[in-house]
């Protein structure tokens, strides 16, 4: 039997900014387009209704106008945004994609056929919608918008999959991990929130409506603020969530993790002033709103959604997978294994620029923190290690990063050897010292038998001293005779690389 060792991918590197940046700034843009789409079809089919009855004078003027702005800016930008965010991840966490596109591909597959078909029906309706009859524009509405929802319901299986992946774990079966704890909640306060989005963005399009008074608006306006009614249901929908999720990601959302928590500020905060202004001055007194503060009320939805969107990544940490893959694309049973072997010995890619470091031990450092740290940290940019260790002293980052799940619990385990982390805290060391033009590479083996000690104390999941150690002895000597046998040369460290 061979040697469990990780995937390698040639990672891009986005200089000072942090590559979680790159794909959560492209995500948060895309899902609230998408889900300004998805409840769109449902303000359309309910103002086609107020056309073909005849309860609302304006409706037919303004669907025409706010169908125009949805295809325009959803169907537009989210496209954009939604190829950008495939063509970032696989440039990020491409080990991710392919366990998700691996396990789900069916699902994907159905998914990608409903979006296929709310884009044909939208695009039906924006060609030939002028040119039918009030009830086939309703049926070819309905289409659009029950396609739109279902790409909805088979997308949010496979994200609040990350999370709660549930009997997944243990049985491997798709139905179990799609259909996990936080599914329905998830999905249900993502209809709500598309609802709103759509509610929201038909106000800033009323605004833009020539030929219309003021009263003839406010009346539209008052349509269109019946669906933003179901935000009541948004505070139950969101403790619902926050049952299903796991103890520990509730705990960083609660407190545990500042950043989390504020960010779960955000987000309430923006949907709260939302939902009192909708319900008090729209539903209930209904109000006129003109088109500066239509567009703020989207803004602080824009708000919420990137709240919303930085909890449910953040609090999969450690993992991308819970349970199952780590933020760095380890997985938990890879651990153990390249501690004993190395994390970087078999990776192929040669650093760029190698000639710039100093001496083996950099460049080996170096590689280490492009396999295990790079996906979530820069060097000295956003979220920079050099700032975070920088007022660590020597052996305090040794023991740090050996114990790591202890030291920050949302951070994945060291998944190398003691020779690799001591390489990895000297080249921290270096980049904190701004890089001195000479550095004596580090010899010093009381300092890797501690590293030693501490890795075997902290286990690679908090598991007992023999237990370690036994792991550890056997993956050395599987992995010894694999690689012995092996055909396959690994690159050096050196600077020709």
């Amino acid at each position: 039997m061979g040697v469990d060792l990780p995937y390698y991918y040639p990672i891009n590197d986005f200089g000072p900014v942090m590559k979680g940046m790159v794909i959560g700034g492209l995500g948060i843009v895309h899902v609230f387009l998408a889900q300004f789409a998805i409840g769109g079809g449902a303000i359309m089919c309910y103002f086609q209704w107020l056309a073909h009855t005849g309860r609302c004078a304006a409706a037919q003027q303004f669907l025409d106008s706010y169908f125009k702005f949805l295809v325009l800016i959803s169907f537009v930008l989210g496209a954009l945004t939604g190829v950008g965010m495939w063509f970032a991840a696989i440039q990020i966490s491409p080990r991710t994609i392919g366990l998700m596109v691996h396990e789900f591909h069916w699902v994907w597959a159905i998914e990608w056929t409903f979006f296929a078909l709310e884009v044909v029906a939208g695009y039906m309706f924006y060609r030939y919608g002028g040119l039918l009859l009030n009830r086939r524009r309703m049926q070819l509405l309905l289409i659009y918008t029950a396609a739109a929802w279902f790409s909805l319901f088979w997308i949010n299986g496979i994200l609040s999959w990350q999370l709660t992946p549930g009997a997944w774990t243990a049985d491997g079966k798709v139905w179990s991990g799609f259909f996990n704890t936080s599914f329905w909640p998830s999905l249900f306060y993502r209809s709500v929130t598309s609802l709103t989005i759509a509610s929201l963005a038909a106000c800033v399009v009323i605004n833009t409506m020539t030929g219309l008074d003021v009263e003839r608006k406010r009346q539209l306006i008052n349509r269109a603020a019946h669906l933003l009614a179901p935000m009541v249901l948004m505070p139950a929908l969101g403790v619902w969530y926050l049952q299903a999720i796991p103890a520990d990601s509730r705990s960083w959302l609660l407190g545990g993790s500042p950043a989390m928590t504020m960010f779960v500020a955000l987000s309430v905060g923006a949907s709260l002033l939302i939902g009192l202004y909708a319900i008090v001055a729209l539903v209930w007194q209904r109000l006129y709103i003109n088109g500066a503060t239509a567009a703020l009320l989207c803004a602080l939805a824009l708000a919420a959604t990137a709240g919303g969107e930085f909890v449910r990544e953040g609090s999969r940490k450690p993992y991308t997978v819970r349970q199952t893959l780590y933020a760095n694309s380890i997985t938990r049973e890879e651990v153990v294994r390249l501690r004993a072997v190395g994390s970087v010995t078999a990776d192929p890619y040669p650093l760029r620029n190698a000639g710039a470091y100093l001496n083996d031990q950099l460049r080996l450092g170096a590689r280490v923190y492009r396999f295990q740290c790079s996906v979530c940290h820069t060097v000295s940019g956003a979220n920079g290690l050099t700032h975070l260790t920088g007022s660590w002293a020597l052996d305090q980052k040794r023991m740090n990063i050996a114990k790591l799940q202890f030291t920050k619990p949302f951070m994945p385990p060291f998944a190398g050897t003691a020779e690799e982390l001591e390489a990895l805290v000297q080249y921290l060391t270096w980049e904190n010292a701004s890089r001195p033009s000479t550095w004596e590479a580090s010899n010093d083996r009381t300092a890797i038998a501690n590293i030693e000690k501490w890795l075997i104390e902290a286990g690679p999941e908090r598991v007992g001293e023999g237990e370690v150690r036994s792991e550890r002895e056997s993956a050395r000597a599987e992995a010894r005779g694999s690689l012995e046998s092996s055909e396959v040369s690994f690159p050096s460290m050196g600077a020709d690389e």
